[in-house]
């Protein structure tokens, strides 16, 4: 069993509302990357704990717990990989009034023969508007793109005012 399956197994067995993200999430949507991250977004504090992650569908994958500080946007970060040379998956535990609203909005899709719940394109523009980076510009003039833009920016728009003034500003930017 592939880490993803087995770390989407847990999650749903532990019913923890999950939502692929990241590069992997843009694929789906039309936008290729360098990268192929997995990368899943919860909202569920408990995956922080050790204990949540004691379980033998994850075998001997390594788990790694990184829990946010309280000025940190997110609650914390799980790494797991099943060795050092194997592609890590990363399970972000956000945080916010906004965030669970994306996992409820996520759609199914087929990852690496996984059926799992993945961030529409707007929700993938909230979340990169709320991390603010260079390249997370570039993902949403891409993912913008690639879709119906209009339709995009109209939900971007809707659930943006949930979202801080710096993200509000870089949305002003990207859109003119």
């Amino acid at each position: 069993m592939s880490v993803l399956a087995a770390v989407t197994a847990l999650l749903t067995a532990h019913r923890t509302r999950f939502a692929l993200i990241g590069a992997a999430a843009m694929a789906v949507h039309g936008v290729s990357r360098a990268t192929s991250d997995l990368d899943l977004l919860v909202v569920n504090v408990e995956c922080l704990q050790t204990s949540y992650w004691k379980s033998s569908e994850l075998g001997g994958a390594d788990v790694a717990i990184h829990a946010g500080d309280v000025d940190d946007p997110l609650a914390g970060v799980i790494r797991i990989r099943e060795s050092e040379a194997s592609q890590p998956l990363d399970l972000v535990v956000g945080r916010g009034p906004w965030v669970p609203a994306v996992l409820q909005r996520a759609r199914d899709a087929e990852i690496e023969g996984v059926r799992l719940p993945v961030a529409t394109p707007s929700d993938l523009i909230l979340l990169k508007l709320y991390a603010g980076g260079s390249q997370d510009a570039w993902d949403i003039e891409q993912l913008l793109a690639a879709g119906d833009s209009a339709a995009i920016g109209a939900a971007v728009e809707r659930e943006l005012p949930a979202l801080p003034t710096e993200a509000r500003h870089l949305w002003r930017r990207i859109r003119g």
